[in-house]
Parts: structure tokens; sequence; C-alpha cells
């Protein structure tokens, strides 16, 4: 069985995102702690274009997601952290191809007074599960 992504009647419909999302039994988890604008030195990449990062930031993801066996499509639920004062719709802009789908992960998204890595402006985290 696949993952079951959900819009239930009732709650906004929106191509980004979905509402609910049923794993079936036997998928494998993979949790993808939060990701920076970093490269594999560890050095912050973009400056302070939160686009620039954004799109750094997914790669992480999906560097750590393949390293998996999993794709962004394995996505369940994506956790997005934007430090205060950027340009949201700029950062989401960037990405956006890659979070909606068909069948959209779910999103939450909030905003932060700072992340850990100075000058990170964007941390994305990602919870997937993939069918064996």
């Amino acid at each position: 069985m696949p993952i079951e992504r959900i819009r239930p009647d009732g709650l906004v419909h929106s191509p980004a995102f979905s509402h609910v999302a049923v794993v079936p039994a036997g998928a494998t988890t993979i949790y993808v702690g939060g990701q920076n604008a970093v490269d594999a030195d560890g050095a912050l990449v973009g400056g302070d274009d939160v686009a620039a990062q954004s799109i750094r930031a997914l790669a992480n993801v999906k560097t750590a997601l393949a390293a998996a066996g999993a794709t962004v499509d394995d996505v369940v639920q994506w956790t997005v952290l934007f430090v205060d004062g950027v340009d949201i719709a700029a950062a989401y802009g960037a990405i956006a191809s890659d979070l909606a789908t068909e069948e959209p992960g779910l999103v939450t998204g909030a905003r932060v007074s700072g992340l850990a890595v100075p000058g990170a402006l964007v941390e994305i985290a990602a919870i997937a599960a993939r069918i064996d």
C-alpha cells in the first residue's frame, strides 16, 4: 500500500501541503534532522539570501534522503524554520517545486529568533517513509 496523503473537505486546499498522512504498516521511516545551508565543510552558503540558503538546505535534505534510499517524493512531513524578518515568500518560492507535488507532504513552518548555525536563515527537516 502507498502512503496516503489526505486533504479533507472542510480544510483549506493547497497545492503546497496536505493535512493528514497515513503510512502503511511495514514502511521504513526515515528521519532527517534539520539541515542548514552549509557545505560539506560546514561553511555557510548563500550569505544573506534566504532563497539561496533555502535551495542549499533542501539540497542537503535531498542528500540525506538519498543516503537512506529515499527522495522528496517519500517525504511525509516537512518542518521549515525561518529566522524572524526573512522573506518567507522568497524562501518558499525557491523550493516550492520540490514541495508542491500531486500529493504533497505535510508542512510545519515557524519563525524563530535564531538558529544554531551563525548566519543561517532557514533550517529544513523531514520525515519520510519508504515502502519496501
